[in-house]
């Protein structure tokens, strides 16, 4: 067996990276050490879905298991997309976001590089006139 902080590093590189805290940590580095340690389950992760639950489970030598509905569901990638003519600067969904794919500045309006988006919906909540949506991220928007 690697030593920890190996075996971390293993299961970090199974996560998605979306650092969405939908596995009760709040990134995907914090989870893998969770599991590392024994004190989370790897069925934690609605980004990685059942795929990811796999992965973990054959690099750590045990049984799949569902993905526990506590933490979500399976769903398809979706990247975020301000909805421009709508957006008023307030650089609430910047903060918010935890991978650094908004950009903007106070009053002006923000975008979304679409690259850099995990779709972890967290710009969502604070978005004071719901102007971000989803979209799979082939969307072409022209």
């Amino acid at each position: 067996m690697p030593n920890n902080e190996d075996l971390i590093e293993a299961i970090d590189c199974l996560l998605p990276q979306t650092q969405c805290g939908q596995c009760g940590y709040p990134g995907c580095r914090p989870y893998a050490a969770a599991i590392a340690a024994g004190t989370a389950d790897i069925n934690q992760c609605p980004p990685g879905g059942m795929d990811g639950i796999r992965a973990l489970a054959e690099l750590l030598g045990r049984e799949a298991k569902p993905l526990n509905p506590a933490n979500g569901i399976e769903k398809p990638k979706l990247v975020a997309l301000i909805i421009e003519e709508d957006c008023i600067g307030c650089t609430k969904c910047i903060q918010a976001c935890p991978v650094d794919a908004i950009i903007g500045a106070p009053k002006r309006m923000h975008t979304v590089i679409a690259d850099l988006c995990t779709g972890c919906e967290l710009c969502l909540p604070p978005c004071p006139v719901d102007c971000i949506v989803l979209i799979p991220p082939t969307t072409c928007v022209a």
